[in-house]
């Protein structure tokens, strides 16, 4: 039986649209296109190394991928044809905040943007809102068996042998 997939584009999202307040105070909405293959795939490399980088800060980075340089054409590849009016348009933290947005839904996908834009950039934003979801996140981290253990289950400890090492 042969498979019936739809034409990509007819589902996948190709465009983001984002409204920020200029240095003018109009609000503007910037459209983003999805960049090309190739533009994605630069996108997605920096955006790991910078995941990397801000898991472990003393990890020795990739200097050429990480230069002044490599941050603006992180961000000319993310914002597309967008790139001059914004610079042109929004103050610096709205338009670090509207690249980074783009660069997320190019990487991760249209979830993670839409949480990092609606945080403003706060990172104490991107968690749990209240404390019971806090919670509720805390036991199921908990609850998840380790990566270790395929079946969630763990074997009893081997009290055995040490019992008996410990009489000879």
């Amino acid at each position: 039986m042969a498979a019936n997939f739809k034409v990509l584009d007819e589902f996948l999202g190709d465009s983001l649209d984002l409204p920020a307040r200029c240095k003018d105070g109009e609000i503007r909405t910037f459209h983003i296109d999805s960049p090309d293959a190739e533009q994605g795939l630069k996108v997605e490399k920096l955006m790991e190394i910078g995941i990397r980088l801000a898991a472990d800060p003393e990890a020795a980075p990739d200097a050429a991928a990480l230069d002044d340089v490599a941050e603006l054409n992180l961000y000319k590849a993310a914002l597309g044809a967008a790139y001059d009016d914004a610079l042109r348009l929004l103050p610096w933290a709205a338009f670090k905040h509207l690249a980074l947005t783009a660069s997320l839904w190019i990487s991760q996908g249209l979830d993670a943007a839409e949480t990092y834009w609606n945080s403003g950039g706060d990172p104490s934003q991107l968690g749990p809102a209240n404390r019971a979801e806090r919670r509720a996140s805390s036991r199921a981290a908990k609850s998840t068996p380790t990566r270790a253990s395929r079946s969630g289950t763990s074997t009893p400890p081997a009290t055995g042998r040490a019992r008996k090492a410990t009489r000879t």
